[in-house]
């Protein structure tokens, strides 16, 4: 059903949709969700940037655990 949606359908929902609720609110609630995607991005960076530092540490480390162990010895 979704898929016959075309342009004029779209632009009928969005005339409806300004009807009901008014420029004012349809604009808040817009902002609301351009501030909700922002977030959205912001954590996906930063939880890409934590799973890259973790590597980073780990793959410094290159030494195996037994010959460290043996030349303390």
């Amino acid at each position: 059903m979704l898929q016959n949606i075309g342009l004029p359908g779209l632009l009928l929902i969005a005339v409806v949709v300004l009807v009901l609720f008014g420029k004012g609110k349809v604009s808040s609630l817009m902002g609301e969700v351009g501030k909700g995607i922002t977030a959205f991005k912001k954590g996906v960076s930063d939880g890409t940037a934590e799973i890259e530092k973790e590597r980073a540490e780990v793959a410094k480390d290159v030494t195996p655990a037994e010959t460290v162990a043996k030349d303390k010895v």
